[in-house]
């Protein structure tokens, strides 16, 4: 007799979690990613600045999966879902595949919005995958390089401006690594410039440094930012962003142009094109971002077997972190096993706030946990354990932990390889046109 098959669509926490609960579950299971991978997305930033290699925050997704023995992990990128028929269309390149489903669980996240202007991609990418991280790595030193190859007397400022769009966690670790970067880990590799004399802009269209911290929290990183020597611009928009720098715009409606060579965009979240997609099938709304409105149980209107979990659903009171997406595949495992066992579970999904934390720069932090509020080293001492122990892989934690007593402790950073084509590699992908890794692999022109 056939097993009732669960399909899970995406490898981060959502679709990993998901897997993970449905281990001992009498039912077949198959995850279909579109990367070999399942990142630790909060620590992205850390490849970028040098700190930690891929592998540290990207175990393979078979390998952490491996003791699952009723997961079977596909890579693909899925290109719809019929609902009626319960299959799953998805590809490996040019070979196209079909996968029928009893259950489907779609957690397929979000990538980076742009708020309309898409072609700001081209000169400040986003934080989203390993490619953008290793990408703004070779962009971030390749910065300094091009200050030290200056003719003399040239000014170099250009060169030594970095400017990141976007006050929340992402924008905010970046900017302060950033600024660390220069201010000692670089100091006295260079010949020709200084390092130190580096800008480093933090941009938020907002009022607030960390809005979803509240105005005290927010309030101290602003503080410790700017103890640093980072620049916060809040109230001011960027309306144009080009290959030698950016414009942005100021509440008073005053504007200002800067050269600056690196850009980082870290605002904005645009859920995955599946969200709509299934939204039509089903009659399900969506909010402004492309994210699925789901019913409580977190399923879709006249589909109990199809649950959108994570980045990619609209849910009250559930921010875009990861304790959202491991809560809602824990409860969609749960009512899968409900299903099986002939009961449905009748209370709907909660989400149980278990607080945020960002980092600023060694030693200094931000954490808000309910009621419980505090910054400084504290902080930023709780910040390493809880990210040590959400890390997958006992190797990635060990190695994870050494990269970390290197980086914090010292000024070293061992993760500092950059190659021309990380930093070209996603424009000339786009320049040579959609299908192109298919007819490379294919050995077509």
């Amino acid at each position: 007799m056939r097993k009732h098959h669960v399909v899970i669509i995406g490898s981060g926490f959502g679709g990993l979690f998901a897997a993970k609960a449905l281990r001992r579950a009498d039912v077949d299971v198959t995850l279909i990613a579109r990367t070999t991978h399942h990142l630790f997305q909060p620590l992205l930033y850390q490849v970028a600045t040098g700190i930690l290699s891929e592998g540290e925050i990207a175990p393979a997704t078979r390998e952490v999966l491996r003791k699952n023995k009723n997961v079977t992990v596909q890579l693909g990128l899925v290109e719809g879902v019929d609902m009626e028929a319960k299959q799953v269309r998805w590809r490996f390149h040019g070979l196209e595949q079909v996968t029928d489903y009893d259950s489907l669980i779609v957690a397929a996240g979000a990538g980076q919005s742009y708020f309309g202007n898409d072609h700001f991609a081209r000169y400040a990418p986003g934080m989203k995958t390993i490619d953008d991280a290793l990408e703004l790595r070779a962009r971030i030193f390749g910065a300094f390089e091009l200050a030290e190859l200056a003719p003399e007397g040239e000014d170099v400022s250009r060169f030594l401006t970095f400017a990141v769009v976007g006050a929340g966690p992402t924008g905010v670790e970046m900017a302060g690594q950033i600024r660390e970067l220069a201010s000692k880990t670089l100091v006295g590799e260079f010949r020709r410039i200084d390092t130190r004399q580096a800008r480093v802009i933090l941009i938020e269209g907002g009022p607030l440094v960390l809005p979803s911290f509240g105005e005290d929290l927010g309030g101290s990183a602003r503080r410790s930012l700017e103890k640093r020597g980072v620049e916060v611009w809040t109230e001011t928009m960027v309306t144009e962003v080009d290959s030698r720098g950016f414009t942005v715009k100021r509440k008073d409606g005053s504007t200002e142009r800067v050269e600056s060579v690196c850009k980082v965009w870290a605002a904005g979240v645009s859920a995955n094109p599946l969200g709509p997609h299934l939204a039509e099938q089903t009659g399900a709304e969506t909010d402004r971002v492309g994210r699925v409105k789901v019913l409580p149980d977190l399923t879709l209107p006249g589909h109990p077997e199809v649950f959108v979990i994570g980045d990619l659903a609209a849910v009250d009171g559930v921010p875009g972190v990861a304790q959202g997406a491991i809560q809602g595949a824990r409860y969609a495992a749960n009512v899968i096993r409900g299903q099986l066992a002939g009961n449905r579970p009748t209370t709907p999904f909660t989400y149980k706030d278990k607080g945020s934390m960002a980092t600023i720069s060694r030693f200094s932090a931000v954490v808000s946990a309910g009621k419980v509020k505090f910054s400084g080293f504290l902080a930023w001492a709780a910040w390493l354990v809880l990210h040590l122990l959400y890390i997958a892989g006992f190797k990635q934690r060990m190695s994870t932990l050494l990269h970390w007593f290197v980086s914090f402790l010292t000024r070293g950073r061992s993760e500092r390889v950059t190659t021309n084509q990380q930093m070209v590699g996603r424009l000339a992908l786009e320049k040579l046109g959609e299908g192109t890794s298919a007819r490379l692999l294919a050995g077509q022109d």
